[in-house]
């Protein structure tokens, strides 16, 4: 293995596409092509995956970056398992279930995490006039869910099942169907409500409020209960006050994302991609999410999915 064996956030604190890159440097820094799964054309992955790749080119680096856009976080992980990327983003609930082989993945994947990025918020959205106030009123309801092989399938469906809403007498209708297709969706009244995993604010989402009257339904209720079944991956955090129109904060569920690596590549190009990343941060955040900073100490904290040695090595060189 090139990169050595993946490092758990203790030790790193404390103390197919093999061939794409050329390995260790001759002294001049990494050389090479890496390519990052993103995400669907005009979402946040794929916005963030150009802007990453346009930070590493900025620098004139032998290093290079070619985002790939993709169905998302499920699709990503299976393709860096499977060796076609080499890097890959992924909600933290998805990159953990890939680790620990459960759920969606029917065996545990070699994923290693390079940092967590920034949080989604995971937005409800029903038509201000229509009769979802809450998680329970979907029942019985169609639901867009987000599209095949992204990660907000599996927090949309985690949500569901806390709210007894898969299964029984009245289930969910739950359709398939990304961003554009799910708020188009529910502008035209096909579905009663839409799922959304993304930064705020997003602006497709900014986009129908300002031409639909819509409300966001609170999720702070089930939080809780998710964190307590499945971990520090989700958060309860708020939509604020002034997102979107809104007169005062809505209370949902967060869930981290991270940039997630193959175990096999060079420790020097992860060093050198999170140098870019800490460096630039602000812009490249900026192009998914208002107000987010990234910290050391927020970035190291990628649950059961180990740091790449290279990621436990830059930590350890630039924070001790």
């Amino acid at each position: 293995m090139i990169g050595g064996a993946p490092v758990t956030r203790r030790a790193a604190l404390l103390g197919g596409a093999a061939a794409v890159l050329a390995g260790c440097s001759d002294g001049g820094g990494p050389t090479g092509s890496l390519r990052l799964a993103s995400g669907p054309e005009g979402g946040p992955y794929n916005a963030f995956g150009r802007s990453f790749a346009d930070a590493v080119a900025a620098g004139r680096r032998r290093l290079s970056v070619t985002p790939v856009s993709t169905a998302a976080s499920v699709d990503n992980l299976r393709r860096l398992d499977g060796g076609s990327v080499d890097l890959a983003l992924a909600t933290a609930d998805a990159a953990e279930d890939a680790v620990l082989g459960r759920d969606t993945f029917a065996r545990p994947l070699a994923v290693t995490a390079l940092a967590r990025v920034y949080v989604n918020y995971i937005h409800l959205i029903a038509p201000a006039d229509g009769p979802v106030h809450e998680l329970a009123d979907l029942a019985g309801r169609r639901v867009a869910t987000g599209a095949a092989g992204s990660g907000l399938q599996v927090t949309a469906k985690r949500l569901l099942q806390q709210a007894a809403l898969t299964g029984g007498a009245a289930p969910v209708q739950e359709e398939t169907l990304g961003l554009a297709e799910s708020l188009a969706a529910l502008r035209a009244g096909e579905v009663d409500a839409v799922f959304w995993s993304g930064g705020v604010p997003t602006p497709a989402v900014a986009g129908l409020s300002a031409q639909l009257p819509v409300r966001f339904v609170p999720l702070d209720d089930v939080a809780g209960t998710l964190r307590e079944r499945y971990g520090p991956v989700y958060s309860a955090v708020t939509l604020p006050a002034g997102a979107y129109g809104l007169r005062s904060p809505i209370g949902t569920v967060g869930v981290g994302n991270y940039l997630t690596a193959r175990p096999g590549v060079p420790e020097d190009a992860v060093r050198e991609l999170l140098r870019i990343l800490f460096d630039r941060w602000a812009t490249l955040l900026r192009a998914v999410t208002a107000g987010a900073r990234l910290e050391p100490r927020f970035a190291v904290s990628t649950g059961a999915v180990p740091l790449h040695p290279g990621a436990a090595a830059y930590y350890r060189s630039v924070y001790g």
